[in-house]
C-alpha cells in the first residue's frame, strides 16, 4: 500500500490563513483525504476561496474541504458576513420552511468558498437547554419528532445545492454533563432509553445523511470498559453501519479533544479509530503531527485500512465541484442570511444575540 495513500484516511486542519511553505511541503508529502477549516482561517471572502483552491492544487486527488456551518455561535462564515440563526432560534419559530431555506443559503455559500461538506446538522435532543455540554443553541428539538423535522428540513435544503452533509454527535451526547473539548463524558444512558430518543434519530437519518461524526463520549450501555464512542466498535461497526445500515462516510470527532487527549497516545488513536469502524480520522490542530499520525497508520491491520479507504473513495465520488467564486453572488446571498436573520428573530435582529453569544468557548466547537 502506497504510503501516501494512507493520507487518505486523515481530515486536517490548517495552520493559518494562508499556505506558508512548510505546510504545503507537509500536504504535499502526506496527501490528507480532506481539510477543515476555522475561523483561523479566515479573513475575507477572497482570501477564503484562494486558500480552498490552493489545498485542491496541492491534492492529487479531489479532496474533502469541510467546515462548520451550522448557524449562532457555529458559523464560521460569520467573520466575513452575517450571522445565521442558531438551531434553537429556527426551532423557536416553528418554520420548517424558514430552516430549509437556512439548508439552500448555507449551501450555496459554501459552494462559492470551495467547500464540498458541510459538518452538520446536529441531530442531538436538547435534554436541558441550558447545559454545559457544548450544545447551547445548536439543537433543532427538544423531542424526536421536533429534531426529525427540523433537522431534516436543514439537511435536505442543504443536499439540493450539492453539498454534503454530516449528522453529529453520533450516537448522541445531549446527555452529557462535561464538554468533550476537555474531559471525555460519560453517559449512563440505558438501551432502552438511547432507542426511544437519541438513536430513533439517528435512525431516521441514517439513510438521508452524507456522513456520520461519531463523538467522544463513553457509553456503558455498550462498552463496560471506558472506550470513547468513536474507538468503539460496537458502536462505529455493529450499531451503526451494521444495526443502523448506515454506508456513508464515518469520521472520528477531532482527535485533538481533551476528551481523547488527555487518554490516549496518538499512535493508539490511530489504530483504535480504524478498527473500530471509521473512515476518517480527523487531527484539527495538532497539525505538524500528521507525519507521525501517517506513520501510526502504516501499522493498522491492511483489513482495516482497506476498509476505510473504500469509504473515503466511494464519499469522494459524491462531491460537487465548487462554483467559480462571485465576490457579487457572495454579497447577494449574505444579504439573503440577513432577511432570514430578520424572519426568523424579529425586525430587531441586530439587537437580539444568540442566547450563547459572549459565552464563546475558547477553543472552536463542532
Amino acid at each position: 500500500m502506497k504510503r501516501s495513500s494512507l493520507g487518505q484516511l486523515l481530515l486536517v486542519g490548517v495552520p493559518g490563513l494562508e499556505l506558508d511553505s512548510e505546510t504545503a511541503h507537509l500536504i504535499r508529502d502526506i496527501q490528507p483525504g480532506g481539510f477543515i477549516l476555522f475561523g483561523r482561517n479566515i479573513r475575507s471572502a477572497s482570501q477564503l476561496r484562494k486558500l480552498t483552491d490552493d489545498l485542491r492544487d496541492l491534492s492529487e486527488i479531489e479532496p474533502i474541504i469541510t467546515i462548520d456551518q451550522e448557524g449562532g455561535r457555529v458559523s464560521r462564515l460569520k467573520l466575513i458576513g452575517n450571522e445565521p440563526p442558531n438551531a434553537q432560534q429556527l426551532r423557536t419559530k416553528g418554520n420548517p420552511l424558514l430552516i430549509a431555506e437556512h439548508g439552500r443559503l448555507t449551501g450555496e455559500l459554501l459552494l462559492i468558498f470551495g467547500f464540498n461538506l458541510d459538518l452538520c446538522p446536529v441531530l442531538d435532543i436538547s435534554f436541558d437547554d441550558d447545559a454545559d455540554n457544548s450544545l447551547r443553541g445548536r439543537c433543532y428539538g427538544t423531542s424526536v419528532r421536533e429534531v426529525i423535522e427540523f433537522a431534516g428540513a436543514f439537511n435536505e435544503g442543504l443536499l439540493n445545492t450539492g453539498i454534503l452533509s454530516c449528522g453529529k454527535h453520533f450516537p448522541g451526547y445531549a446527555a452529557a454533563t462535561l464538554d468533550p473539548h476537555h474531559e471525555l463524558p460519560r453517559i449512563d444512558r440505558t438501551r432502552e432509553e438511547l432507542e426511544k430518543t437519541e438513536l430513533a434519530i439517528f435512525r431516521e437519518f441514517a439513510p438521508r445523511v452524507s456522513s456520520m461524526m461519531v463523538c467522544h463520549a463513553w457509553y456503558p450501555a455498550f462498552d463496560r470498559e471506558k472506550t470513547p464512542a468513536s474507538f468503539s466498535r460496537s458502536i462505529v461497526t455493529d450499531l451503526l453501519v451494521s444495526e443502523l445500515g448506515f454506508d456513508g462516510l464515518i469520521m472520528t470527532d477531532d482527535l485533538d479533544m481533551g476528551a481523547i487527549i488527555n487518554e490516549t497516545g496518538l499512535t493508539a488513536m490511530m489504530e483504535s479509530a480504524m478498527l473500530a469502524g471509521n473512515h476518517l480520522a480527523m487531527i484539527c490542530h495538532r497539525i505538524h503531527l500528521i507525519k507521525e499520525a501517517l506513520a501510526a497508520l502504516e501499522g493498522v491491520e491492511r483489513t482495516a485500512l482497506d476498509r476505510a479507504l473504500s469509504g473515503v473513495d466511494r464519499f469522494k465520488r459524491k462531491l460537487a465541484m465548487p462554483t467559480p467564486f462571485s465576490a457579487e453572488r457572495f454579497h447577494t446571498l449574505d444579504n439573503q442570511v440577513w432577511e432570514l436573520r430578520v424572519a426568523t428573530l424579529g425586525a430587531d435582529a441586530a439587537a437580539l444575540r444568540s442566547p450563547d453569544d459572549g459565552k464563546r468557548s475558547p477553543v472552536e466547537l463542532y
